[in-house]
């Protein structure tokens, strides 16, 4: 396969989805979106990745979030007419996504925004958005599996509360998210329906993948999941590097080069994937950075050639502690398993606890401007491999995933100062948690599921 930054597709007349398995037949995107996985045990991807129009590129910065994000999902998605569209994407997306200078060369783009703080609830709100309209259309009911290291819950959770026809099982694993992620997805009941795990985000990621393979749940509940393996989520995904190359073109040139390098913290690597789908489109983005905690087998692929998943370890970036990256197929997939071809536009690099800690501390010292742990991560990143010479003429985006008071016990501790809690915070900590604690056992869970 050519190196995926040489690939511009031309659009075909109907968009289809295909497996990395290479064992499934093309499908629709509603088909994808109900699904979660083919049939073949792989991910859905694009059949061809279509290409920005030229016009379309140029006029940018004269479009606002919601134009950008119409114009990408029209791309792919071909059942949904476009003023439906534009009625799932104002829902969607009614809060803010900015891009903040924060210093010299360094802009941060602010996914966090949005009800749960996390860049999470731009994929969870579309999808549910896009699943509702599918279900009222057809009268149906679903159930919505997903497993979480942290943000994915809580922004699932509240993505797709209340939404008719959707009833939503959220698997987290036990003592391994931050106080305040548990309450968001413990307390709001209704359709929402939390299971405690006792495990690792992986374990809860395997049952996940059991469940969605297991024919009999899948037809008695009508199974599909939310997570970043869903195309539902990956897909609004891209479009926030439209809006944030958009954003940056309204940018003094003094400030500012239209040559990027983005910075993406990554535990599931869903994040990355989009960000690769929008530059196979024709955003000129340079490089991208992979950054991860320490939980670092994709660097480590990256250096060795050899993938090594292994049980995840707890870092102060908890929604990234991940040891077996379910998105890493949809890269390899689009780079022909090539690891060579892949560094052609991706670093991959591990940032520990200690340094996470630090650059939250000097950011602060700088500027003012307190990263969340995750973002830290990206920031940090980047400046380990800043003095090269490349980089001299580059804006380097980062993406900024959440909101700093998601995580006050370890922000606190970098820069010696209480956090004020956001309303929407401190009302979670008063709610009384609701949870359903099972071994990671996928007999408990099934029987749980079926109960």
């Amino acid at each position: 396969m050519k190196n995926f930054s040489t690939i511009a597709h031309p659009l075909k007349s109907q968009m289809n989805f295909i497996s990395v398995n290479g064992k499934s037949t093309p499908v629709s995107f509603r088909h994808a979106l109900f699904s979660g996985i083919a049939n073949d045990g792989g991910l859905y991807v694009p059949e061809n990745i279509p290409s920005f129009s030229p016009s379309f590129l140029s006029q940018l910065e004269n479009l606002s979030l919601h134009e950008i994000s119409v114009e990408v999902a029209s791309l792919f998605i071909d059942e949904i007419p476009k003023a439906h569209l534009e009625n799932i994407i104002s829902k969607a997306f009614n809060f803010p996504i900015p891009l903040v200078h924060l210093e010299e060369k360094i802009f941060l783009l602010e996914l966090f925004h949005g009800p749960t703080l996390a860049f999470k609830d731009v994929g969870a709100r579309f999808m549910a958005e896009t699943l509702s309209f599918f279900l009222q259309q057809e009268k149906k009911e679903i159930t919505v599996i997903v497993a979480t290291s942290g943000d994915t819950g809580s922004a699932v959770a509240n993505g797709f509360y209340n939404v008719p026809n959707i009833s939503v099982v959220v698997l987290y694993p036990s003592g391994k998210i931050s106080p305040l992620q548990e309450k968001q997805i413990t307390t709001l009941g209704n359709n929402i329906h939390a299971i405690e795990v006792e495990g690792t985000f992986d374990d809860c990621q395997k049952l996940v993948k059991q469940a969605l393979a297991d024919k009999e749940l899948v037809t008695k509940r009508n199974l599909t999941t939310a997570n970043s393996i869903n195309l539902g989520r990956l897909i609004p995904q891209i479009m926030y590097y439209v809006w944030a190359f958009a954003q940056l073109r309204t940018i003094p040139k003094q400030v500012r080069n239209d040559n990027i390098i983005a910075v993406v913290p990554s535990g599931n690597f869903g994040n990355l994937t989009a960000g690769l789908y929008a530059k196979g489109m024709g955003l000129p983005i340079q490089k991208f950075i992979a950054a991860t905690n320490s939980n670092d087998v994709v660097p480590e692929y990256f250096h060795t050639g050899k993938y090594s998943p292994r049980p995840s370890i707890q870092t102060y970036s908890n929604a990234m502690d991940v040891g077996n990256p379910s998105n890493l197929s949809r890269i390899q997939f689009l780079y022909g398993n090539d690891v060579q071809k892949m560094k052609t536009d991706i670093e991959a690099m591990s940032i520990s606890d200690e340094e996470t800690l630090n650059e939250i501390r000097e950011t602060y010292k700088r500027t003012k401007y307190i990263l969340d742990p995750h973002t830290a991560v990206g920031v940090c990143a980047f400046r380990k491999r800043s003095q090269k010479p490349e980089v001299r003429n580059q804006s380097i985006i980062v993406a900024a995933t959440a909101h700093y008071a998601k995580f006050p016990e370890v922000v606190e501790k970098a820069i010696g100062e209480k956090i004020i809690l956001p309303p929407i915070l401190e009302n979670a900590l008063h709610k009384t948690k609701q949870s359903t604690f099972i071994p990671a056992n996928y007999d408990e869970l099934k029987a749980l599921l079926l109960s």
